[in-house]
């Protein structure tokens, strides 16, 4: 059963903070998961990358604190943690690429069953295509972890049994977050791991997908 109602983007994010392990090297992608920067633990020794070329990220900067010079991959302003670093574009990709990113927070238009991501062009002929590093994350991470609403704006699912838009990458997403439900991706289907303003028996209905019901033991 679902215990409270659906999830707000700030809910959503502070959700993904707490399951980041304390020490990881973690990359935001653009869109919502730039929220989780504002609710990771001070001390919890995270430390954020950004692909444009700069380590140990700090929040969202607000007011007096915005430095135009300082901006995440999303354009969105950013402040700076002690011992943050800059480097060169392409040393950045290299980190990602290179494995040493422990995790990266992506959105999503479309996750499949067995993990295939599509978040960089729905297929449509006046969409603009922006794959930006998202396949050099997706493949280079150790954990994936996809932060996206469960249902787009005309009602479908966007966790389906396979994605219609082009893949970013195979076979490469860990978990979902949504505003309803955090999902694991196994190798036995997807699981669910908490409900939030709906019950299981609804969504499954809603999604035709095979899962599991985790819910009650998490």
């Amino acid at each position: 059963m679902s215990a409270q109602a659906s999830l707000g983007k700030a809910e959503m994010a502070a959700l993904v903070a707490r399951d980041i392990p304390a020490g990881a090297y973690v990359n935001l992608g653009i869109g919502l998961p730039t929220l989780v920067a504002d609710h990771l633990e001070p001390g919890s020794g995270v430390v954020l990358h950004t692909e444009n070329g700069m380590l140990n990220m700090g929040p969202q900067a607000h007011g007096d604190d915005v430095d135009p010079d300082l901006m995440n991959a999303g354009k969105v302003a950013v402040t700076e943690l002690p011992g943050a670093a800059y480097f060169h574009h392409a040393d950045s990709f290299a980190m990602m690429r290179g494995g040493h990113l422990d995790v990266c927070v992506l959105g999503a238009f479309q996750v499949s069953a067995a993990g295939d991501l599509a978040n960089w062009h729905t297929g449509a002929a006046d969409a603009i295509p922006a794959v930006g590093g998202a396949m050099d994350l997706a493949v280079g991470a150790k954990k994936v972890y996809v932060m996206t609403t469960m249902f787009a704006k005309d009602g479908s699912p966007k966790v389906v049994p396979e994605c219609a838009y082009p893949l970013t990458a195979a076979r490469c997403v860990d978990r979902i977050y949504t505003d309803v439900a955090t999902l694991e991706v196994t190798g036995d289907g997807l699981v669910v791991r908490d409900l939030f303003g709906i019950t299981y028996a609804d969504l499954s209905a809603r999604l035709a997908v095979k899962m599991s019901d985790g819910s009650a033991s998490s």
